[in-house]
């Protein structure tokens, strides 16, 4: 399950008429700690500014996460799922929150919707509020590949085992 993080950045933006602009921005990134995300952060935003800074990090509560291709802005929903308890036989609320792209509220309910067609328990969209996240990092596993040993480097293990036969060559010759 992923673990989200909200992290927000500040730089300074030089704006038409020359004037310094400060500038706040805020993303969302999947890690596993807050210095991940920082790190990932620092490592995902191109600002155009070399000297930016995050100013804060905070962990958001998602159960869910829908992007689609289309959709410049993200919103949050707040659903509630009912179901009911075996024991007490009492309807039971559970509350999750989904963040998914769209154009507008009514597409983010209607990518909800179409997300949520297959789901068994019954559930309601009580809130959908558009949220100021400009970009979403989810994990790749291809961000944790090293990277490839060029042809020209050996890893010093090697070096320091054929040193040592070298070595051992020339003190047995003398």
């Amino acid at each position: 399950m992923a673990s989200w993080y909200l992290g927000k950045i500040r730089y300074q933006k030089e704006d038409e008429a020359g004037s310094l602009k400060t500038i706040n921005e805020v993303y969302l990134v999947d890690a596993v700690s807050y210095t991940e995300s920082e790190a990932r952060l620092y490592k995902q935003i191109v600002t155009g500014a070399s000297d930016f800074s995050v100013t804060s990090i905070s962990r958001m509560r998602l159960a869910d996460l829908f992007a689609y291709e289309e959709g410049e802005q993200w919103f949050k929903a707040k659903v509630i799922y009912f179901s009911v308890d075996e024991k007490s036989g009492k309807e039971k609320k559970i509350v999750n929150y989904m963040l998914v792209n769209a154009d507008g509220i009514q597409q983010a309910l209607d990518r909800i919707n179409e997300s949520m067609r297959n789901f068994l328990i019954p559930y309601e969209t009580t809130d959908i509020n558009l949220t100021p996240i400009l970009d979403v990092f989810p994990y790749s596993a291809e961000e944790d590949k090293e990277e490839e040993i060029p042809a020209n480097m050996r890893p010093l293990s090697e070096v320091m085992a054929e040193r040592a036969v070298a070595e051992n060559a020339e003190t047995e010759n003398a």
